[in-house]
């Protein structure tokens, strides 16, 4: 399978450009989204990785033109840590996201579930059903009762488990801490905030590569919590 690869630091370009090669992959390398394009339409991939801010032509733009005629899995870089170029490069039809700095290890896992997810699907969208929910790298079976992020399976508590299959079944809804407590105990939330708090937080240690920076379960401040909210979850 072939990687592109589309960012204006040469370095960061050949970095992961040797990190790709190292896994099997062979590698395109662009520096600008008008690059990447011309690269693609030549040669082909079977996935991009794909930076935000560029010269030439952004991140953004190039996503939205490989939207237009291609579903290739894409994967941005940012720089930036917060949600707003996370959110526009999602979007725009990015299937995924890493923040730099970044883990190799971390890229290396995230393309190869994209890849899997891709190659499985035959590169076709996926038909929709009530039992399995995935966002990004994060999938909830519910007929077999499973959690994976990246094909690695988290073990959560039959509470944690009902928590988080109640957000990843209403992407882009904000619940509170009292929605979330009597949905999941049955019972009416009279002081029961603390104990949401404590399982959200255990939640994001097993399904979040950084806890301390959430990519899937995030605080609304001063309201409750929501699943990110990538195009709605992947259902199978």
């Amino acid at each position: 399978m072939t990687v592109l690869i589309c960012d204006d630091d040469k370095d960061i370009a050949n970095a992961i450009a040797i990190y790709m090669e190292h896994e099997g992959y062979e590698t395109l390398v662009a520096h600008d989204g008008r690059q990447a394009l011309d690269l693609l339409a030549k040669h082909g991939a079977q996935l991009v990785i794909m930076d935000v801010m560029m010269p030439v032509m952004d991140g953004i733009r190039a996503t939205k033109e490989i939207r237009a005629s291609s579903n290739i899995p894409i994967l941005m870089l940012s720089a930036k840590s917060e949600d707003t170029d996370k959110i526009l490069g999602l979007g725009f039809g990015a299937d995924d996201y890493v923040t730099k700095p970044f883990n190799p290890l971390e890229l290396i896992a995230r393309v190869k579930s994209l890849l899997r997810r891709f190659t499985q699907l035959g590169g076709q969208t996926r038909a929709e059903s009530a039992s399995v929910f995935e966002i990004g790298g994060l999938c909830v079976d519910d007929e077999r009762k499973t959690v994976t992020v990246d094909g690695a399976e988290a073990r959560l508590t039959p509470l944690e488990y009902k928590i988080l299959l109640l957000l990843i079944r209403n992407p882009g809804r904000v619940f509170s801490i009292d929605q979330i407590y009597e949905h999941v105990w049955g019972e009416e939330a009279l002081g029961g905030g603390g104990t949401v708090t404590v399982h959200i937080r255990r939640i994001r240690e097993k399904i979040e590569y950084n806890p301390k920076e959430p990519k899937y379960i995030k605080v609304v401040w001063g309201i409750g919590y929501k699943m990110e909210k990538a195009d709605g979850p992947d259902r199978r």
